[in-house]
């Protein structure tokens, strides 16, 4: 099968958590596909194992336009900052919702710090950056659309993750609300929900998960028998960013290998 080809040039896009991980790759997809990409993270530097040079900067050299902007996705002086930063830009088009923290523990064990800490990254920054995006775009009479990286956790509970499953809960209520809020406007907001995928948000994780993936901790196998990449779940996010889903908002587009099927 033949690789996705998407055109956004012309476009401005903001990707959280665009150093490492899925967020590299979406930000590298749309580097490629012609846009203007903001990288937005509260570092510069990516943790994959493989990366050497920061997003932005690769992808200047692959001959694409692009900015880093440290921003916590907590603080909204940063969401707005990073927001102005694309409308000096030309002004965001697309919002990509990515950065999140992820702590294990179960509902007996988990502590409340990694709790508070991951509802302030993984649902208030989704809030935040769904909010000001979608403001800056009306604001500008440009609607555009949100993607937000949710997760097969935003589903299926999953043991010893009781936070971050409800977290990821709150990204999927989130995106389906702000899309009821939004739709009449023109500013279509959807999610991805990626399954085992094989990066360094959980620490050590890559190395041992590249080519197959087991039950171990997941409850099940993925029926494609293996864990995804990063480079599986950016061509659906610039899928549901692109004029192709015009008429999509509110979805959970599973990214997953088959595992919530069965």
């Amino acid at each position: 099968m033949g690789d996705a080809a998407f055109d956004f040039d012309g476009e401005t896009v903001i990707v959280t958590g665009g150093s490492s991980g899925i967020g590299r790759a979406t930000a590298i997809a749309f580097g490629d596909a012609g846009a203007t990409v903001v990288v937005a993270d509260i570092r510069e530097e990516p943790k994959d194992l493989d990366a050497e040079v920061a997003t932005h900067e690769l992808i200047r050299e692959r001959g694409g336009t692009a900015e880093y902007v440290e921003t916590d996705v907590s603080d909204s002086d940063d969401v707005e900052s990073v927001v102005a930063a694309a409308r000096e830009l030309g002004g965001v088009d697309v919002m990509v919702n990515n950065a999140a923290l992820f702590a294990g523990g179960g509902i007996r064990d988990l502590d409340v710090d990694d709790f508070d800490a991951m509802l302030r990254v993984n649902a208030r920054g989704v809030m935040l950056g769904t909010q000001v995006a979608a403001n800056d775009m009306l604001d500008r009479d440009e609607p555009g659309c949100v993607v937000n990286t949710a997760s097969i956790s935003s589903t299926y509970a999953q043991y010893g993750q009781v936070g971050y499953d409800a977290t990821k809960g709150a990204v999927r209520m989130l995106t389906r609300g702000a899309a009821l809020d939004l739709a009449e406007t023109g500013v279509r907001v959807n999610a991805v929900a990626p399954g085992q995928i094989a990066t360094e948000f959980l620490e050590g994780w890559t190395e041992e998960a590249q080519e197959s993936v087991d039950s171990d901790g997941f409850l099940k196998d993925v029926p494609m028998g293996r864990a995804g990449t990063p480079a599986d779940v950016a061509p659906a996010i610039c899928y549901l960013a692109s004029d192709a889903a015009g008429y999509t908002t509110g979805e959970l587009l599973h990214v997953d290998g088959g595992w919530h099927v069965c």
